[in-house]
């Protein structure tokens, strides 16, 4: 801001390798950006300006930029609240070159945002099924006398990834339904219970060559290794049970 650099902050630990593709993933908070690199969370950078300002993203130096997106499940242009309350314009995957810059559309209305909900149960398609390196962001907010809900990642009937918290065990359980059959759980949670009555979440799911990696409010919470080997069969995602969902991002 006022044509000067501020001061810089350095992280030592380099996420990026010469040669290797990533994806950088930045959450809008009301007081800071939460960065995840491919899956993980990195950084957090407080706000220095008014978020109003900001009104253009910029790419240059030595990248190859495949895509630059922001996605959403609801018509374009639609408002979708993350999980702080703080809102962005929703796009439909978009491409730009290298060095370009991408502005907001000033035909988008200012001003407050009453938040849109989806329908519980919410089916939406997967075009083109996953593979390494898609993801799928889920946020809402969960209500005071939730039990549960869960997310299901599935083709026909079989499930290759259920994903479902479970408020009065204080979990989140994690399994597969193949050939009509439910496989062993999986219920280690290392940090604890990410998720709360009464609270809003963003639930980023990042699908990788051997696993699926699920981040929570912007911070690494589990691997679930794959238990189907065609992951591009995996063309639907189903949203069920007790939640209030405000954005569906595929």
């Amino acid at each position: 801001e006022r044509q000067s650099w501020g001061s810089e902050e350095r992280k030592y630990e380099m996420p990026f390798f010469k040669g290797h593709p990533f994806d950088i993933r930045i959450l809008v908070k009301h007081d800071s950006f939460l960065v995840a690199v491919n899956g993980k969370h990195f950084v957090e950078y407080k706000h220095r300006i008014p978020l109003s300002k900001v009104n253009k993203l910029g790419v240059s130096g030595g990248v190859e930029v495949a895509i630059i997106s922001f996605q959403d499940t609801a018509p374009p242009g639609a408002w979708c609240p993350t999980s702080a309350g703080i809102t962005y314009a929703a796009f439909p995957p978009t491409q730009f070159a290298p060095g370009s810059t991408y502005s907001s559309n000033p035909a988008f209305p200012p001003g407050p945002y009453q938040p849109q909900t989806y329908p519980v149960p919410y089916y939406t398609s997967i075009a083109g099924g996953l593979y390494p390196s898609r993801s799928l962001a889920i946020t809402g907010t969960i209500p005071l006398n939730a039990d549960s809900f869960h997310i299901n990642l599935k083709w026909g009937t079989d499930i290759a990834f259920h994903l479902n918290p479970r408020f009065s065990e204080k979990t989140i359980v994690r399994n597969s339904f193949l050939h009509q059959c439910w496989g062993p759980e999986e219920r280690g949670l290392p940090s604890g219970m990410p998720l709360s009555r009464g609270q809003s979440f963003t639930i980023w799911i990042l699908c990788e060559a051997h696993c699926f990696t699920v981040t929570v409010n912007g911070h690494h919470q589990f691997a679930y290794n794959h238990r189907v080997p065609n992951l591009q069969q995996i063309d639907r995602l189903e949203v069920e049970g007790d939640v209030m969902l405000t954005c569906v991002q595929v």
